[in-house]
């Protein structure tokens, strides 16, 4: 988990909150991760992180069974296309039953998965590399969107 955070620390422009108790973070949040597009160094605003690290069962959020000790889920925002390369599925048409408790796999997140979110449990040998890889692509995506915002990516016409 420890160098899952860190190699997105290392990314241009990312900014990795990771809530502490005394913060201004519900205690919900305190020992997870959670990923953003931002430059300037600030929280973006209005808008949702491109991925996570959560270390517990979270309300409605339990099918990984992450309360254990040592167990903790990565999810990545991947898009329509990347979802349905990685799971054989399109993201609002999920249907087959999945053991969520399954670790170092990629399946679709239980709960955002039909937004485009795919999840991890314990990255390992197997998914290790791959994680590394959509987190740069979910960094990538938002970087994208940043600009749009910002306006840099509407095309000018004279």
């Amino acid at each position: 988990m420890e160098q899952i955070i860190a190699t997105v620390r290392d990314f241009t422009g990312a900014l990795v909150v990771v809530p502490e108790p005394g913060g201004d973070f519900p205690e919900l949040a305190w020992g997870d991760a959670f990923f953003y597009y931002a430059p300037d160094g600030q929280l973006p605003q209005h808008v949702q992180p491109y991925g996570t690290v959560v270390t517990k069962n979270l309300p409605g959020d339990t099918a990984s069974d992450l309360d254990p000790p040592g167990r903790w889920r990565v999810n990545i925002h991947v898009g329509r296309t990347a979802f349905r390369e990685l799971t054989g599925e399109e993201p609002r048409s999920v249907v087959r039953t999945r053991d969520f408790t399954v670790t170092d796999s990629v399946l679709p997140h239980p709960v955002y998965g039909a937004l485009g979110w795919v999840c991890v449990v314990n990255p390992g040998e197997g998914t290790g590399e791959l994680v590394v890889e959509l987190l740069r692509g979910a960094h990538g995506d938002a970087r994208v969107r940043c600009a749009r915002r910002d306006g840099q990516g509407r095309s000018r016409t004279p």
